[in-house]
């Protein structure tokens, strides 16, 4: 998964020294804990990123951006006001960041749910401070932070429903997701690059009926790792499976 993942750009590896990050990160922060919220802010401050903002909900932060411009935003999942999952990410998406769930590690449906709704990975609350300041990082140049916890979400979902790809289908999603260009995919195949364009209009047609939109590439890389068509990470190594 690694060679996968630098063929994109993504950064598999989140706890990569703090001097690697992209300078002039704009985070926020949403948590109930007001002893959270500082020490994030305190980090971050710390890692040389802009810290602009922390609430104890989604709607005050919203509130209090009044339209600032927002890279990340650190969000709890277990929040006290009522809300769900789904609005939180949705609401947080809708000003523009970037949704990195900051939770404890055994809460696995509602990341699954924060995972669906479209937030770009999970940290636990248990993770080094460094590694926390790198899957910012992540996050902040709009990619997946494919991690331990993530696969862990996806592997507990019982109701986790695979699209039924055939065996030419998943060739075209491996090479694509893996970062070849379509037209790479088709001769490598010895296909007609319509004939490979036509496959993968298919695949993302059958991610949609079974409720996992993939419109980008990077989410068709979620869902090649999501659906073993691409290693991911072993839940006792930490390495590639």
């Amino acid at each position: 998964m690694v060679r996968t993942m630098e063929r994109l750009g993504v950064d598999s590896d989140v706890s990569a020294p703090v001097e690697d990050r992209v300078q002039h990160v704009r985070v926020a922060a949403v948590d109930d804990h007001e002893s959270v919220r500082l020490g994030l802010r305190a980090a971050c401050i710390d890692a040389g990123y802009e810290f602009i903002e922390e609430a104890a909900n989604v709607d005050d932060l919203v509130a209090a951006l009044r339209g600032r411009e927002c890279d990340v935003v650190v969000l709890d999942l277990s929040l006290g006001d009522g809300s769900t999952v789904t609005e939180n990410v949705k609401k947080i998406q809708a000003t523009g960041a970037g949704v990195l769930v900051h939770s404890i590690a055994d809460r696995v449906a509602s990341v699954r749910e924060a995972l669906a709704a479209g937030a770009a990975g999970v940290i636990p609350k248990s993770a080094a401070t460094q590694t926390v300041m790198a899957a910012i990082s992540t996050v902040a140049r709009g990619e997946v932070l494919n991690n331990l916890e993530w696969a862990s979400a996806i592997d507990a979902d019982a109701d986790f429903a695979k699209a039924q790809l055939g065996r030419r289908e998943r060739d075209v999603l491996h090479l694509y997701a893996s970062g070849l260009p379509l037209k790479m995919v088709a001769a490598q195949l010895g296909i007609a690059a319509s004939t490979a364009r036509e496959y993968l209009d298919r695949i993302r047609v059958k991610y949609v009926e079974v409720g996992r939109p993939a419109p980008t590439k990077v989410d068709l890389l979620r869902r090649a790792v999501e659906d073993g068509i691409l290693p991911g990470l072993d839940p006792d190594s930490g390495d590639e499976r």
